[in-house]
């Protein structure tokens, strides 16, 4: 257990763009309220999942809704902490530790601000290894473990209970409706976890591995080094392609943004187009047709000179890109895993390759 560092928290939001995958964006606004925060003396504590009781009590924790939203007014972690409490009524036993459903994007900051407003220690780990945009593509779903109980609770007096479903599927869809009328975006906490069941099925040190990225580009940067190249070299990665973007198309429903993206290749691309498809996340890179990276495995958008992480609702006209694909963890390229995040799961008529065999 340790405490995370102030320059530690700048590290954390660049990598838990890049792991983001499109999805929610570079967390900037939560960065600052994390600094703010930290100002005021609170502090991040960092816990080892390994240093986690069997029988500790773990609470799972996310903003759910479309990533736009939070675009649009300043992110706080008192509906989510709204969701907690609901949730520690509901079971009759207080919480030990915080721990974030994703370490892509905003929610991996949320996580860290809920940690520091009920005074918690906050896991080193995620379920997800990035973001997805539903809640059963998940570890936890994956291995069989219910997500329900589900509190949703938004920053006003609205709250909602789901004490139990037949699948993590039917919470997700339950959720996602009440969370459309809750205004797109609320608050969430799914069933409590055992100490015991983090160590066995969740993705364990993604903080870690955040932290790790971001300070590699800090690094590059700081050194006048390529920061893309560096997030590569400590992430086995490839690059799939370098240009600027020629169109985006986005629409934003049932809580989800949607679309496709267009980048005219230049340097060792150039001639070619490149074409992406998002909900939320980057799901499938093409070129000229051909798919070179498809979910789980991570695709990325990076502005080419600093390797800031471009998310999907925020990709526009003229950016010039870099796009990388990351490894995905082996609970998400395993046979239950793809079942829940493959390809077809999104809506494809086709299996997943993963990107280093598409570009062999």
């Amino acid at each position: 257990m340790r405490e995370l560092e102030f320059n530690e928290l700048t590290a954390l939001a660049i990598g838990a763009g890049v792991l983001g995958t499109g999805g929610g964006n570079h967390p900037a606004l939560e960065l600052m309220c994390a600094e703010a925060a930290y100002e005021q003396g609170k502090r991040v504590t960092l816990l080892s999942p390994e240093e986690l009781a069997d029988d500790a009590r773990v609470a799972v924790v996310c903003i759910m809704g479309a990533p736009l939203v939070t675009k649009e007014r300043l992110p706080e972690p008192q509906a989510i902490c709204k969701a907690v409490r609901l949730m520690e009524s509901h079971c009759g036993k207080p919480f030990d530790a915080i721990m974030s459903i994703e370490i892509g994007g905003e929610n991996a900051f949320f996580a860290l601000l809920v940690g520091m407003e009920l005074g918690l220690p906050v896991v080193d780990a995620d379920t997800m290894g990035r973001a997805f945009p539903e809640a059963q593509m998940a570890s936890f779903a994956i291995r069989g473990l219910p997500v329900a109980p589900f509190a949703i609770s938004d920053i006003r007096a609205n709250s909602v209970l789901i004490p139990e479903a037949e699948s993590a599927l039917r919470v997700e869809r339950i959720g996602r409706k009440t969370v459309v009328e809750l205004g797109s975006i609320a608050g969430t906490c799914a069933a409590p976890r055992s100490g015991r069941e983090v160590k066995d099925h969740a993705i364990l040190h993604s903080i870690s591995r955040a932290l790790r990225i971001g300070q590699a580009v800090l690094d590059a940067r700081a050194g006048g080094t390529d920061p893309v190249a560096a997030i590569l070299a400590v992430e086995d990665g490839a690059l799939l392609f370098s240009g600027k973007v020629q169109d985006v198309s986005r629409r934003t429903t049932d809580g989800f943004v949607r679309g496709k993206a267009v980048v005219s290749g230049k340097d060792g691309f150039a001639g070619n187009r490149l074409e992406i498809d998002f909900q939320n996340e980057f799901s499938v890179a093409r070129v000229d047709g051909q798919m070179v990276a498809c979910v789980p495995d991570l695709i990325t958008v990076l502005d080419e000179e600093t390797a800031e992480a471009i998310g999907a609702e925020v990709l526009r006209y003229g950016q010039r890109v870099q796009v990388i694909a990351l490894p995905a963890n082996p609970i998400m390229t395993s046979a239950e895993g793809l079942a829940v995040v493959g390809p077809r799961s999104f809506g494809f008529d086709f299996d997943y390759v993963s990107f280093k065999e598409c570009l062999a």
